[in-house]
């Protein structure tokens, strides 16, 4: 968690007095661990719920009974079912981000599963009785979030006390949503497009079918391929037809099915047309559509309230996170920022002038999920050994609880005497450590990273360049998924042409980055700089642009001051490396890198010549992939 275990040495960046409304109070940390002890329980937390639900779910959808296809019942588009399995997906997303659009959701569910005797079915259907009690825990951990949010709301207006103050001009003029309303016009667009396309294979069908003849047959022959399609034999009129069925065990040999013909086009009348492409385009692009098309409904309504008149305000302290810009707020009086209260990711806003000349250029203050962060947000780290950005002092706009929206002014740097407003983009979450943090802080006490004089202490200077590339750990890794890639690709092409493909067309780049990295990551120190060897490319980075370098997740990330961070994943095997009494070759590494960083006197006083430098293997992967693929479809 930012903040924790970081050692300040420079006092937080003051704001101007003139910048801070009369009256404003400190949000000091008695009443900040009032407001972060009112947090959800455990138990009504999403990642206890989700799982419940899911599972129950699936266990009574796999559970009820299918309604064969018949010819007085055809098997053809359900909408309402479809339309349904939207709401569904919906409200487990929701149950995640939007606790009262989840329990709308969950009441239309309730609806439904009453209207379809649900209800009477659960006295005897364990599956049914356990969807009952999943959906009531779920709904009792949505109020119980709702009801602590407001708790937290009125914590926060008793530390604020009685002093309100209007927005900021740069904050009213502040726009949200807009990049979700995009989204969701696109992929509601798209959904579109599959209905369209599915009513006009119907009415296809339908037209066709009303000039056929319609004939009775015997299934004489039933065959079903590795895919579950089912081939069929129907013997009519002293013909045999043939047909493709997505539900073999409805025709069993010797039964009687009724089918059309027109000519040497013959459909089945119980199974007439196959439209699940496009029913599946429709699913997808509904829930996803609907989704973005909350979020940004939910945005604009939270920055509307934002806007609606005079505020209570807070002086705090706030610190932009280093892993994904998130902005962490801490009470006013912990300089050393070690106990964050809450966090949100946020953008700068600008007065009505110029967010009109940036909207021009294309960007939009979205609401999307929490990795919508402003790309031109450069935050100047100091090259000392402390490198977090820094505290700065700021004033709070707005009610902080669970879920709401705030703005903040705040000055960039010490060296900077404008201030900046900021408004958040994604919903208030208070800073309560989940299972990620919770792991990072047990890691680190069992592996603590060492200080930079301990490292520095170690090494000596050299004329040539130091090099840290992949080892026998890292190389196994890259083995293991190489050997992966190759199977996959095997196997999808010796399925033939299908929708299977979909899967080694999503999953293989990033196979191809992961083998090429582990098998030759490379990092070169020289006088000047790093060359870093990834999957695709060589890059060049001088010293005097990077801010960090750190290990975690088997992969190496080093940040850059104005560009984006170079990331290394993955780079061997650490928890094994670590159980088998090794130190990982990467973890020494950004350790040595960054003693480098910190101690100039450490470094090489030489250039590296270019065969030093490392060359990026992606490429060649590919084209080994693509050779291995052309292998495979000969051999087959």
């Amino acid at each position: 968690m930012v903040g924790h275990n970081a050692r300040v040495t420079r006092r937080p960046v003051p704001l101007p007095v003139e910048h801070i409304p009369p009256g404003t109070a400190d949000w000091r940390t008695p009443d900040a661990q009032r407001w972060l002890a009112a947090v959800p329980a455990r138990w009504a937390r999403p990642l206890w719920a989700l799982p419940a639900l899911i599972a129950s779910l699936g266990w009574d959808i796999a559970a009820a009974p299918d309604a064969p296809c018949t010819s007085a019942d055809p098997c053809g588009t359900d909408w309402l079912g479809l339309g349904t399995a939207v709401v569904l997906v919906l409200t487990l997303y929701w149950v995640w981000r939007q606790p009262r659009l989840a329990l709308a959701g969950l009441a239309v569910t309730l609806a439904g599963f009453a209207a379809e005797g649900g209800f009477a079915a659960a006295l005897g259907e364990p599956s049914a009785l356990a969807f009952l009690l999943a959906a009531g825990f779920t709904a009792a951990g949505l109020v119980h979030r709702l009801a602590v949010a407001g708790r937290q709301r009125a914590l926060a207006l008793e530390a604020a006390g009685p002093v309100a103050q209007p927005l900021p001009a740069a904050a009213r003029a502040f726009r949200r949503g807009r990049l979700s309303f995009v989204l969701a016009a696109l992929l509601l667009a798209a959904a579109g497009v599959g209905y369209w396309q599915v009513q006009q294979v119907a009415d296809a069908y339908e037209e066709r079918a009303a000039g056929a003849t319609g004939l009775s047959g015997r299934v004489t022959a039933l065959k079903e391929d590795d895919d579950g399609v089912g081939l069929l034999k129907v013997e009519a009129d002293g013909r045999i037809h043939r047909f493709e069925t997505s539900f073999p065990e409805d025709f069993p040999v010797g039964s009687r099915v009724d089918i059309v013909v027109d000519g040497d086009w013959a459909a089945l009348v119980a199974e007439p047309y196959d439209a699940f492409g496009w029913e599946l385009l429709v699913l997808g692009g509904s829930v996803a559509g609907l989704a973005f098309l909350a979020n940004g409904v939910d945005g604009r309504m939270r920055s509307e309230r934002l806007r609606r008149g005079p505020l209570p305000v807070l002086r705090v302290l706030v610190r932009e996170g280093e892993d994904d810009g998130r902005t962490w707020v801490f009470a006013a009086d912990d300089p050393e920022g070690l106990r964050p209260i809450l966090h949100f990711h946020s953008l700068y806003a600008f007065e009505e002038e110029e967010n009109e000349d940036e909207n021009e250029d294309g960007r939009d203050a979205g609401d999307g999920p929490a990795g919508v962060v402003e790309l031109d947000k450069v935050t100047e780290i100091l090259q000392s050994e402390d490198p977090h950005p820094p505290l700065r002092e700021a004033v709070l706009y707005g009610v902080p609880y669970a879920g709401a929206e705030v703005a903040f002014v705040a000055r960039e740097d010490a060296d900077d005497p404008e201030v900046s407003v900021e408004c958040s983009v994604t919903a208030v979450k208070p800073a309560v450590p989940g299972w990620k943090e919770r792991g990072a802080r047990r890691r680190g006490r069992k592996n603590p990273q060492r200080p930079v004089d301990e490292i520095a202490a170690g090494m000596t200077p050299t004329t040539g360049p130091r090099v840290w590339t992949a080892h026998g750990f890292s190389r196994a890794v890259g083995l293991g998924l190489l050997l992966m890639q190759g199977g996959g690709i095997w196997a999808a092409l010796d399925e033939g042409l299908s929708w299977t493909w979909l899967w080694p067309a999503v999953g293989l780049p990033w196979l191809v980055t992961a083998v090429a990295t582990a098998l030759t990551w490379r990092i070169t120190a020289d006088r000047d700089g790093l060359w870093v060897t990834g999957a695709w490319r060589v890059r060049r980075i001088p010293w005097s642009g990077i801010t960090s370098v750190r290990h975690s997740d088997d992969s190496i990330r080093i940040d850059r001051a104005k560009d984006s961070p170079v990331e290394l994943s993955l780079t061997g095997w650490a928890w094994l490396e670590r159980r088998l009494g090794r130190e990982p070759r990467a973890g020494r590494a950004v350790e040595e890198v960054r003693a480098l960083l910190l101690r100039p006197e450490l470094r090489p006083l030489e250039e590296a010549p270019t065969g030093r430098q490392g060359m990026a293997v992606g490429p060649p992967l590919v084209a080994l992939s693509v050779l291995w693929g052309v292998a495979v479809l000969l051999l087959l």
